[in-house]
């Protein structure tokens, strides 16, 4: 059966540098920590630039959601910009990241422990038709117009923020609808 995570539900954890927060969607298996997750989902706000922590053996993406754009700069040399035209970042979770914000920015964060599963994160547009590729896919609406998820027969409304978390036991065909071109993230995860 589907999950439907409503964003008004989850709760902002500050960081311990006071540089920004971050709001856990969702963590396999239920109730891990830092150093036991297969893999995990969350919001990142960037308040102030400083230092990414170091997640050796994990393997990450990062999507902006929203902001102008985030400067991370890898061990001191490569710089890479995160902005509209390039959204999207892989990265090694040991890699030497320091964050460089002028103004506040949000950040879609997808995290895969490196031995046990692996992911795919991809932007996608509402309306249109989901075909299933892994036994775990998470739906996280992040454009401004409300999607509705229909699949088999299950049906769920998502607004902004708001993730659908399926499962081997959902429907492989899903139909996205909206009333305006809304973006979603699209997560799989291959364990």
């Amino acid at each position: 059966m589907a999950t439907f995570i409503p964003h008004e539900c989850l709760r902002a954890t500050p960081w311990k540098n006071g540089g920004g927060s971050t709001t856990e969607i969702a963590i396999a298996p239920e109730g891990a920590g830092f150093d036991n997750f297969d893999w995990r989902i969350s919001l990142a706000t960037i308040t102030a630039s400083g230092p990414f922590s170091s997640f050796p053996g994990i393997d990450r993406s990062l999507m902006l959601v929203d902001g102008d754009s985030v400067q991370l700069t890898l061990d001191g040399t490569r710089k890479v910009v995160l902005n509209a035209a390039q959204p999207m970042l892989w990265f090694p979770g040991e890699a030497a990241f320091v964050a460089h914000v002028k103004a506040l920015t949000t950040d879609f964060n997808v995290m895969t422990r490196r031995d046990r599963c692996r992911h795919q994160l991809e932007k996608i547009k509402a309306p249109g038709k989901l075909s299933r590729r892994s036994t775990t896919t998470l739906l996280f609406v992040a454009g401004a117009g409300a999607v509705l998820a229909r699949g088999g027969d299950q049906q769920f409304a998502l607004a902004r923020y708001d993730t659908l978390l399926l499962d081997a036991d959902d429907a492989q065909e899903w139909r996205l609808d909206a009333l305006q071109r809304s973006a979603v993230f699209r997560v799989d995860l291959f364990i």
